[in-house]
């Protein structure tokens, strides 16, 4: 018999309805897996067992009845310890919070729930979202499945490990300067960052209110866009959320791409990339090619001085966030996230602004850009995960440390608030996922999900998984 847990969305929705296997079979499958493989990953940081069961068994009940079934009904989920869940301990990775339990659901995983999914329970995060690495948490590091002795990426570490290694089907991560499409890079699956406003982010723990985001995290394209199909749209809870209209995300899925024109950055995003990335990288953009795409040349200004307004921005609003408790609690925090939130306080009000102007400047360029072509295509990192507490670099003979190295091809787009998806295609030679990233228009995740969707149909990385 098939493992339960290797089928996407679809497939296990066609297989409930025909009778195949139910809810409660592929629960209790994942289950199994999380009891066999989390301590060594430490990507749950709490399962919700008799719950997920129940929500199972309700599915199945539901399926039997032959009643219209919602979208993603009986689909085992999980979810960033960021995210607020009822009657469930949420904690940001902190001590800070360590004893926090939420009346409410965050807006995103209300409608998840609302659409059928199964909640397996709360996974692994970089203490508030403040770092790449996940290796900052109150509950430990998460580790990569493709070799536990490497990070999973961050900060939402747990959902890229759990996806991986098939613990959960799919997983809600936030972004803030690429804490979804890091560990998605790092783990070899799929993420998506969704334009700025596209999901809600009420009930989600802030990093930085202008430049966080929420999205899915899936193996797949055809697995994201169902996922955000569930979790788009306004929310008046959410004061940056948009009202744009939702479109129907996974009949966009064509997989026709022929005359799309793909902008390729000519400096920076490649210039401090890993070799063998770089080489990765252009074979996946030469299969899109193969399917039509046109790979036009860009150059997009001002770009090498994205991470420094970045770094002013959510030093400052993290900061700002803290300030109500932080004196209270010093002692609580890992001594990186405190070092981050003292640093905030030294940044001046006038380097606030300039950095504001400058992201206005930087979106105009994209957005002249993208009158030109459809979309921009980058590594999705300029390095593949890295080992469990190394903290400086050199690639192509520039010393540097992780942490700005993980950052530098993600964060531009978030101050942007520019849709991006990274999927993978390829590996190092220390068999650790490398990846591909694409980026458009706003409110285009259609678009880029069909890109990501094509490539997908076309290759077979996605596919692979760790053994455990």
């Amino acid at each position: 018999m098939t493992d339960l847990t290797s089928y996407g969305v679809l497939d296990l929705l066609n297989g409930y309805k025909n009778g195949d296997f139910s809810p409660v079979e592929v629960t209790k499958s994942y289950l199994d897996r999380i009891d066999k493989y989390n301590d060594t990953l430490n990507a749950f940081v709490l399962v919700n067992k008799d719950e997920a069961l129940k929500q199972a068994q309700d599915a199945e009940a539901a399926y039997n009845s032959r009643t219209s079934t919602p979208s993603l009904l009986g689909i085992p989920l999980a979810h960033k310890d960021l995210y607020s869940t009822a009657n469930i301990r949420s904690t940001a990775g902190s001590r800070v919070l360590k004893d926090h339990v939420p009346t409410e659901d965050a807006t995103s995983i209300a409608l998840l729930t609302s659409h059928g999914a199964i909640n397996l329970g709360k996974l692994n995060t970089h203490e508030f979202a403040y770092g790449p690495t996940n290796e900052q948490s109150m509950f430990g590091s998460c580790l990569n499945p493709w070799n536990t002795e490497y990070f999973s990426g961050g900060s939402s570490g747990g959902s890229g490990a759990a996806v991986a290694a098939s613990l959960c089907l799919g997983a809600t991560g936030s972004d803030t300067g690429g804490s979804i499409r890091i560990p998605s890079a790092c783990c070899g699956i799929t993420g998506l960052k969704p334009t700025y406003g596209r999901i809600s982010r009420s009930g989600i723990v802030p990093l930085c209110w202008t430049m966080d985001h929420s999205g899915p995290m899936t193996r797949s394209a055809k697995d994201a866009a169902l996922m955000l199909q569930a979790m788009a749209g306004f929310d008046p809870k959410d004061s940056a959320s948009s009202q744009t209209v939702v479109p129907d995300y996974i009949n966009s899925l064509s997989g026709d791409i022929k005359g799309k024109k793909i902008g390729l950055p000519n400096r920076y995003f490649f210039d401090q990339a890993d070799e063998s990335i770089e080489e990765s990288v252009m074979q996946a953009l030469s299969v899109l090619e193969g399917l039509g795409a046109i790979l036009v040349p860009i150059d997009i200004k001002y770009i090498e001085h994205a991470a420094a307004a970045a770094l002013a921005i959510y030093l400052s609003e993290g900061t700002a966030f803290h300030d109500h408790g932080f004196n209270l609690n010093q002692s609580l925090y890992t001594d990186q996230v405190r070092g981050f939130l003292e640093l905030g306080n030294f940044i001046l009000a006038k380097d606030y602004i300039h950095a504001q102007r400058f992201r206005t400047l930087l979106g105009q360029e994209m957005a002249n850009l993208l009158d030109e072509v459809d979309y921009f295509a980058t590594p999705g990192l300029s390095l593949t995960a890295q080992k469990i507490g190394q903290e400086d670099i050199t690639i192509r003979g520039v010393d540097q440390t992780v942490f700005s190295a993980i950052l530098r091809n993600t964060e531009p787009f978030n101050l942007t608030g520019l849709p991006a998806i990274v999927m993978p295609c390829g590996f190092s030679n220390d068999g650790m996922p490398q990846s591909l990233q694409i980026v458009g228009r706003p409110f285009d995740e259609a678009g880029i999900l069909n890109v990501a969707h094509a490539y997908q149909e076309a290759s077979d990385w996605h596919l692979k998984k760790p053994i455990l």
